[in-house]
C-alpha cells in the first residue's frame, strides 16, 4: 500500500463523558497543565524571565513557570548529572532537574542564512558549552544554558530574525518545510510562500493555549521529506483536479506511546487558502480537542473518534465558512531515501550539498565553520532537515567537490555509509529528564561498529534510537526501532537495554514497527544483534524485498538474537 492510498479513518465509539472541550462549554481546567495555562498564558512568561528570573537566578523561578510556561519559549530544565536511568520514573521533577536549561531555537522550514548560522555558533560557544544538536524538527538545541543568560541569547537571536518562541509547549511547534524548497528540480510546488504565510500565527495568543503540542508540515517535495504522515496537520504538494499546483490536506498524525498515521481529508487546497485552512484546523483542535487527560489530548485522538467525514464537515461549517474542493491524493514518494543527502543539481543550474552530522550532534565551532565554508564556496543559505542533517544551497558545480572535501574533514559526509545516513537518536539520558538510557553515544557506537563489520552493506535500513517510551526519534517508523529501558540479564544484572521494534516504514512499506514478543537487547549487545539481523536479511530476502517487507514475512524466531 502506498502513502497515497491511506484507508479512510473509521470513527470509534464517541466518548460520553466530558473531555474538557471548550466547544462544549467546559472551561474549568481538568488537570494541572490546564490550570496553569488558564492562570497565565505561556507567552506571558517572557517578561518574568527578563525582569525577574534572569536577574535573581534559578532559585527565584516559580515552579509553574519552570516546569510549565518556560516551554512556550523553548526552555526545559536538563537532567541533573549522575542520576542513573533506573531512577527516572521514581524521582519527582525537582529531584531530576539541574539548574541548567536546554534551549530550542525555532527554525521554520530549516531555513538559515550563513549570518544566522554564525550567530547560532557564537551563542553556542559563549553560553552553551559549545553544544548544538540538530533535532528531527529542524530546530537547533543548546544545552547548559543559564537562566541569567537567556535575555542576551534572545537579543542576539532576534537581531538576525530567529527566536525560541513556541519551540515547545501546547502551541504550534516549529513548522516543517522541505529544505530544498524552491530549488529542487523535481518538486511539485514550492511550499515556502505558504510556510511563510503562517509566520504571523506564531506567538498569536489565539493559538497559544492548545490542548497539546501541535505539529505542522508544508512541502511540495516529491520525496515527501517532511514525513507528513506523522504531523497533526500537513499540506502535501499535489496537482489539483484541473492540473493546478496546490496541496493535499492530511490531519491527525502523531507517534509517542499511541502512534497513529495522519489521514487524508480528500480535499485540494490552493496555496492562497493555506492560511485559512491552517487556522481552521488549528482552531478546531483548540476548541474541540480533549483537555481532560494529557495522554489523550493530541488531535489524533479526536480524529480517531470523529472520523474524517465528520472532521471535514465541522471544519467547513464551523471554521471555514466555505466548502473545500475534492482533490486527488499526492503521488507516492519518488524514492525510498526521503532525505537530501548528497550532491544534487538545482533548477537554476547550481547545486546543493547535503551532509550528515552524526545523529544530529554538532557544535558551535562546527556550525561556524560550516557557515564559513558555505560563503567561501559561493553560498549564503544553509538548511537543517528533519533527519538531523545539514544542507548547503546554491553551490556552483565547480565548487561542489572541494566543498564536500572540506566538510568531510569536519565529520560531515556527503557520501556517508548507509548506517551514518540512516541512523537517528534523541537527546537521551545525557540531558533529558524522561530518558532511561544513553542514546547519542550508543548510536555513534552502533554506526562505527556496523561500518567496520558491514562495509559493503547498501540497503537503506533506518535505525532510530530512543531513550524512553516516547518517540522523539520516531522508533515506530524505523526499520529498526530501539526504545531504551533497563533490562535484567540472565545473570540478574540490571543494565541499559532496548526493546526492539522491526519493520516500520513510510515509503514502500507503510506501517508501524513489529514488536517481537520478549525481544529486548542489552545495549552492549546491539552491534552483534543488528549485524546478525542484517546478515540474515541479506541471506534470506526475496529479490527486491525491502527490509520491512522481509520482517513482516518471516517467523519471529528469525528476528531474535543469535545464540552466543
Amino acid at each position: 500500500m502506498t502513502t497515497g492510498a491511506t484507508p479512510r479513518a473509521r470513527p470509534r465509539t464517541v466518548r460520553t463523558r466530558s473531555e474538557g472541550q471548550w466547544a462544549h462549554g467546559y472551561r474549568e481546567p481538568l488537570n494541572f497543565t490546564e490550570r496553569f495555562k488558564r492562570d497565565s498564558d505561556g507567552l506571558d512568561v517572557r517578561d518574568r524571565i527578563i525582569g525577574v528570573y534572569a536577574r535573581n537566578g534559578f532559585a527565584s523561578i516559580d515552579p509553574s513557570d519552570l516546569r510549565g510556561r518556560f516551554r512556550w519559549y523553548g526552555l526545559y530544565t536538563q537532567r541533573r548529572p549522575g542520576i542513573e536511568g533506573g531512577r527516572t520514573a521514581k524521582l519527582d521533577a525537582e529531584d531530576l532537574e539541574d539548574s541548567y536549561f536546554m534551549l530550542r531555537v525555532r527554525i521554520a522550514g530549516g531555513q538559515l542564512s550563513t549570518a544566522q548560522l554564525r550567530v547560532i555558533g557564537e551563542l553556542s560557544r559563549q553560553y552553551a558549552r559549545n553544544t548544538a544538536d540538530i533535532t528531527n524538527r529542524q530546530n537547533i538545541q543548546f544545552h547548559w544554558v543559564r537562566i541569567e543568560d537567556v535575555p542576551a541569547i534572545w537579543e542576539q537571536l532576534e537581531s538576525v530574525g530567529l527566536s525560541t518562541i513556541e519551540a515547545c509547549g501546547d502551541t504550534p511547534r516549529n513548522m516543517l518545510g522541505c529544505p530544498v524548497a524552491g530549488i529542487a528540480a523535481d518538486e511539485v510546488i514550492d511550499g515556502t510562500p505558504s510556510l511563510n504565510a503562517l509566520a504571523p500565527f506564531v506567538g498569536d495568543p489565539a493559538f497559544s493555549n492548545l490542548p497539546r503540542k501541535y505539529k505542522t508540515a508544508i512541502s511540495g517535495c516529491s520525496r515527501h521529506c517532511t514525513i507528513h504522515e506523522i504531523n497533526d496537520v500537513a499540506f502535501v504538494g499535489v496537482l489539483g483536479p484541473e492540473g493546478q499546483r496546490g496541496f493535499d490536506l492530511w490531519v491527525g498524525g502523531g507517534l509517542s506511546t499511541n502512534p497513529m498515521y495522519a489521514q487524508r481529508l480528500g480535499v485540494f487546497v490552493p496555496p492562497e487558502q493555506v492560511p485559512a485552512v491552517w487556522v481552521g484546523v488549528t482552531s478546531l483542535f483548540r476548541d474541540y480537542g480533549y483537555r481532560r487527560a494529557r495522554a489523550k489530548a493530541r488531535l489524533k485522538f479526536l480524529l480517531a473518534d470523529w472520523g474524517t467525514e465528520k472532521f471535514r464537515t465541522v471544519l467547513q461549517e464551523e471554521f471555514l465558512g466555505f466548502t473545500l474542493v475534492e482533490g486527488p491524493a499526492a503521488a507516492p514518494p519518488s524514492t525510498l531515501r526521503r532525505d537530501h543527502v548528497g550532491i544534487y543539481p538545482q533548477k537554476d543550474g547550481r547545486f546543493y550539498v547535503g551532509v550528515t552530522p552524526s545523529v544530529g550532534r554538532t557544535s558551535g565551532e562546527m556550525l561556524t565553520r560550516v557557515g564559513e565554508l558555505a560563503e567561501r564556496y559561493g553560498s549564503q543559505r544553509v538548511r537543517t532537515t528533519i533527519d538531523q542533517k545539514l544542507i548547503i544551497l546554491d553551490v556552483p558545480e565547480a565548487h561542489t567537490t572541494p566543498l564536500a572535501e572540506e566538510l568531510e574533514k569536519l565529520g560531515l559526509s556527503a557520501d556517508p555509509s548507509v548506517f551514518r545516513r540512516h541512523t537517528m537518536a534523541c537527546t537521551g539520558i545525557e540531558f533529558c529528564k524522561l530518558a532511561i538510557v544513553n542514546t547519542k553515544d550508543r548510536a555513534k557506537q552502533i554506526i562505527a561498529e556496523l561500518e567496520r563489520r558491514l562495509p559493503d552493506f547498501e540497503v537503506p535500513v533506518t535505525i532510530n534510537v530512543n531513550g524512553c517510551p516516547n518517540s522523539c526519534a520516531r522508533i515506530q517508523t524505523a526499520d529498526i526501532g530501539l526504545r531504551g529501558q533497563i533490562i535484567t540479564t540472565d545473570t540478574g544484572q540490571h543494565v541499559e537495554g532496548f526493546q526492539v521494534q522491526l519493520g516500520g516504514g513510510l515509503s514502500a512499506d507503510v506501517g508501524f514497527g513489529r514488536k517481537v514478543r520478549g525481544l529486548k537487547v542489552a545495549a552492549d549487545d546491539l552491534p552483534d544483534y543488528i549485524e546478525h539481523l542484517l546478515q540474515t536479511y541479506q541471506t534470506n530476502c526475496l529479490p527486491a524485498e525491502t527490509f520491512a517487507g522481509w520482517v513482516r514475512r518471516v517467523d519471529e524466531s528469525t528476528l531474535t538474537p543469535a545464540p552466543r
